[in-house]
């Protein structure tokens, strides 16, 4: 016959008061009020307290393993593996990962797991129903968190960490309440006494002392409802609301999520040579009246300039006509690196909130070509303020639409981009000569371009930049790591926040779940920053020099960008345009007041229509003023 299993062995989490019962009120006092420290920390701070959450369930694990190991639930060899895990992994937080957000979130995941499935056989086991259901409970929220966990790893933490400060909270006001009682009081019995009484909110499964055979009924254990009966079925309610909230939440953000069909999925074999229609399609999203919208797939070349695949779009007017269109290709400007984020997914990418001047570059007979870049829609690497990789895709795509049915185009193409996309089409006006002889490019614009990769990192990694940037610095970082062997995401990035930031570049700004990443950035950099010093030293900064975009430019450029811009500082874009000045290149540039990063693109700013000026200009052939790089716009 089994032995009697201690009521101690209630719960894997919980083994900790037993320990403490025997101790004098007074350090159970002290001990309840550093509980209760701890854990409004954990909840108030919970990611920048790593380290206090990595120590806390680290001795948890290694303190319940130890008792686990000792009573070994009756005697059972399984008793005693479970133990032995909850020892080894305890010890291995601590020693190893106490640290570190790397490995942390996947070991409280998976503990999360195993808490679960003991509890679950806690509550098969015996005892009062209302510790049943609890165990049964809780059983079932740690696995759903645990699931959540694996599925969300940069909540991991966050959430955890949270869900233990609040458990801790709750174990120190316990503790707290006890000693002083005891200590006012002045009875250690008293206390003693107390103490024995099942803990409401701790959930569990203590088995009623074996009964002596023919114990009169008198002496029987009584099984009326008392009030703790009544604080467990409402703690169980309280879990399962919070495990469904969470798994809700989890849902709603899963189905923002934006989805790659089979469009992107590139042929086995590839044709030869970059450029290459492989299919067309119809564009779901909405498109500009009197226009036609197609989705394209194509090959191209990465900045290694090995054989990849993009996507694009391609936007025509529906007016029939006898001879070939000019071409705009646009650029667009940062929405993400995971493939999901390609704006020929998004339902308003054909918009002219989405392109400057959409609506009269279509009314002037022009045709305009929206490449997502490689990686992006299509498989591979994102080429993220990549110059090569970005130029090379966005050139192919006015090659492979002139091949589209239904769509002329002429050599003629103007290049339009912000942002990233002002990267982009400065790159690729830079290397159309070599890479597309085919095409006549005739002018640049670039607006509140990313110029400067190099100088736009060192701005970012000051200490006064939002931390909100830390999301494109991931875009960078990893991006970069992905795309050169010699840049290790290691030597940049914190040991403890590698796991946010990778799953920073899965998430895209328009999905939900990119909320998380967000809370996650600031809650970790409000005392440290996610990376290490500056992000342009070593590998890393030779390689973000590379990809400045630096000319010469043939054609003339058309630079704008706002007062306000909160993501490229002013003195990078005066810089750019003084030196492409001094260099002798035709720049038309503006500046508006009041206007931020993506502002001087969308309807209301005086650029786009500046912009259709201009471009109109070029495919003229109106020569381009070089004395004085013309200001045609109010100074800030």
């Amino acid at each position: 016959m089994a032995r009697p299993r201690p009521a101690a062995v209630r719960l894997r989490w919980s083994a900790l008061p037993w320990f403490v019962r025997q101790a004098p009120p007074r350090v159970v006092l002290l001990v309840g009020l550093a509980t209760v420290w701890v854990g409004l920390l954990l909840i108030t701070r919970p990611l920048t307290s790593v380290f206090l959450l990595a120590v806390y369930v680290g001795l948890s694990a290694v303190v319940s393993g130890l008792f686990d190991f000792a009573v070994s639930h009756g005697g059972t060899w399984w008793g005693r593996v479970v133990g032995l895990v909850w020892i080894v992994v305890g010890l291995a937080i601590v020693i190893g990962v106490g640290r570190s957000l790397d490995l942390l979130p996947d070991i409280m995941a998976a503990l999360l797991l195993l808490g679960g499935l003991t509890s679950f056989g806690d509550a098969v086991r015996g005892g009062r129903v209302t510790e049943r259901v609890l165990a049964a409970a809780w059983g079932a929220a740690q696995v759903v968190f645990g699931i959540l966990a694996f599925s969300w790893p940069d909540a991991t933490v966050l959430v955890v960490a949270v869900i233990f400060g609040v458990r801790t909270t709750v174990f120190g006001i316990t503790l707290t309440v006890r000693g002083g009682r005891a200590v006012f009081a002045g009875r250690r019995s008293a206390f003693a006494a107390e103490a024995a009484e099942e803990e409401a909110v701790s959930p569990g499964t203590a088995e009623a002392p074996p009964v002596p055979a023919g114990t009169p009924a008198a002496h029987l254990p009584q099984t009326r409802f008392t009030p703790a009966d009544a604080g467990r079925i409402l703690l169980a309610v309280v879990v399962v609301v919070a495990a469904g909230g969470a798994w809700w939440i989890g849902e709603r953000l899963s189905e923002g999520s934006p989805v790659v069909d089979a469009f992107y999925d590139p042929p086995a074999d590839l044709p030869a040579g970059h450029g290459v229609l492989l299919r067309d399609d119809e564009y779901v999203g909405r498109a500009p009246e009197g226009a036609t919208v197609r989705r394209i797939l194509y090959t191209t070349q990465d900045a290694h300039g090995e054989p990849a695949v993009a996507s694009a779009l391609v936007i025509s007017p529906d007016e029939i006509t006898w001879t070939p269109r000019p071409a705009v290709l646009w650029n667009h400007g940062t929405t993400g690196v995971a493939r999901g984020c390609a704006p020929s997914l998004q339902d308003g990418s054909a918009t002219k909130w989405a392109i400057p001047a959409l609506d009269e570059a279509l009314a002037a007979g022009w045709v305009v070509v929206a490449p997502d870049y490689s990686g992006q829609g299509a498989p591979g690497t994102f080429p993220y303020l990549i110059g090569l990789g970005e130029a090379r895709s966005a050139l192919d795509a006015v090659v492979a639409a002139d091949q589209v049915v239904g769509v002329w185009l002429r050599d003629e193409v103007a290049i339009w981009g912000h942002s990233q996309g002002g990267h982009a089409a400065l790159w690729a006006s830079q290397i159309a000569a070599d890479y597309t002889p085919q095409l006549d490019v005739v002018g640049t614009a670039a607006l509140a371009p990313a110029v400067d990769p190099y100088q736009l990192a060192s701005e970012l990694a000051t200490p006064d930049a939002p931390a909100t940037l830390s999301i494109l610095t991931a875009w960078v970082v990893v991006s970069y790591a992905d795309t050169y062997a010699d840049v290790d995401l290691r030597g940049y990035v914190r040991p403890g926040a590698r796991a946010i930031v990778l799953e920073m570049s899965q998430r895209c700004p328009s999905e939900p779940g990119a909320l998380v990443s967000l809370a996650a950035a600031v809650g970790v950099s409000e005392d440290t920053s996610l990376y290490v010093g500056d992000l342009t030293f070593g590998a890393l900064g030779r390689r973000l020099e590379e990809n400045a975009a630096t000319g010469p430019w043939s054609q003339p450029l058309f630079v704008a960008w706002g007062t306000d811009d909160e993501v490229i500082p002013r003195d990078l874009q005066e810089a750019f345009v003084a030196d492409a000045c001094t260099a002798g290149t035709p720049v038309h540039w503006i500046v508006e007041r009041g206007s931020d990063h993506r502002g001087v693109m969308v309807p209301g700013s005086r650029v786009p229509p500046a912009l259709m000026r201009w471009t109109a200009d070029r495919f003229a052939g109106v020569p381009a003023s070089i004395a004085g790089c013309s200001f045609f716009a109010s100074s800030p």
